[in-house]
């Protein structure tokens, strides 16, 4: 039996923090697991703009309310689900994501949390467990579920190597050049068709 577990950002919506940049102006919040390949430096990074721009959790919150999911990825999605179980295993955080969800039709999502102080500043961030992706597939995969990963980013790669099948959405060419043991796909449709081929045993 197959489950596929997706990333979320540059998958099925645009990048948060992109376009937190984009309406802030801050250029350097334009940064993303696409560019920083350890999780922490880049999250300690965000914080501490956030804190040096007196930016608060309402401020991204505004942003995230008018992002919408990519073309397409609302009925792919929809087809995915009406032929495979799925999962969305997420770096980004519950505060976040509801607004996202909610244009995806709430689909089940994995994802960390934010420590917001009173004011509403962002003071931190709890990831619900390190490397929690690859772990997520590690556990599906002790249930005898066969695991199908997409993602897009570094923070991708170790869930796509523990699946039994990873494959790249859109991946930037520095994640293509180093990891080209994996598959890359560029649309929904190529998405589709590998994984109807690997569900039909043909990868």
């Amino acid at each position: 039996m197959y489950i596929v577990c997706c990333d979320l950002e540059g998958v099925f919506v645009p990048e948060i923090w992109i376009n937190v940049a984009e309406k802030t102006g801050i250029s350097e919040l334009r940064l993303t697991t696409r560019d920083i390949s350890d999780y922490d430096v880049l999250m300690k990074k965000r914080l501490r703009i956030l804190d040096r721009e007196n930016l608060k959790i309402s401020d991204i919150q505004n942003v995230i309310a008018g992002l919408y999911p990519l073309e397409g990825a609302v009925q792919f999605l929809d087809w995915l689900r009406s032929t495979v179980q799925v999962i969305i295993v997420s770096d980004t955080f519950v505060q976040f994501a509801g607004p996202l969800m909610k244009k995806l039709g709430w689909p089940t999502l994995f994802c960390n949390s934010l420590d917001i102080g009173q004011d509403g500043r962002v003071e931190g961030y709890s990831l619900r467990q390190k490397d929690g992706k690859k772990k997520a597939v590690i556990s599906l995969k002790s249930l005898n579920y066969k695991v199908i990963a997409v993602g897009d980013s570094y923070n991708d790669i170790t869930m796509l190597k523990e699946a039994d099948r990873g494959i790249l959405f859109r991946p930037p060419d520095n994640v293509v050049n180093e990891f080209p043991e994996l598959p890359v796909t560029y649309n929904y449709d190529e998405l589709k068709r590998l994984i109807i081929e690997t569900m039909n045993g043909a990868c």
